[in-house]
């Protein structure tokens, strides 16, 4: 079974005692955080930061150390597919890490892959998001960043 192995942000940012969570649409219609494909010789963080830079063109992104999840998951390389094809393509085993980030930028200018973006507060960004390892990956991030008061 072939596997691909990518890493991704949730970026957050602050603005009078409020915390927001950075969600991206995406073309296929789901709700989700920046990520994307490790580069060869890259490391998960440095994959992390350009990834997000490329989607969101956000920079100033600062690592909370101590936060670092881990997803594993299932799809068919389908796209572009129909009929027959699609239900021949081989799945693959997919793992993601995902880092969290503090920013101070609020303008985003995502990219070609995505159709739109919104800044939330944790609990509409829980609705928000459309996978459930998504859902979890944001309820330990917010854990995190409520268990750290100077951040």
């Amino acid at each position: 079974m072939p596997r691909e192995k990518s890493a991704g942000v949730i970026v957050f940012r602050r603005e009078k005692n409020q915390t927001y969570y950075l969600l991206l649409h995406y073309q296929s219609g789901h709700w989700d955080f920046p990520k994307g494909h490790l580069e060869k010789g890259e490391t998960e963080w440095r994959t992390a930061k350009r990834e997000t830079a490329e989607e969101t063109g956000i920079k100033d992104l600062k690592i909370i150390h101590g936060f670092k999840y881990y997803i594993k998951y299932f799809f068919r390389k389908s796209y572009g597919l129909k009929g027959e094809a699609r239900k021949k393509a081989p799945w693959v085993m997919k793992f993601v890490v995902f880092y969290l980030a503090q920013t101070q930028s609020k303008e985003v200018k995502i990219s070609e892959e995505h159709t739109g973006f919104i800044w939330l507060p944790y609990e509409e960004a829980l609705r928000k998001l459309t996978y459930k390892n998504a859902k979890n990956i944001l309820k330990e991030a917010n854990e995190y960043v409520v268990s750290k008061k100077n951040l």
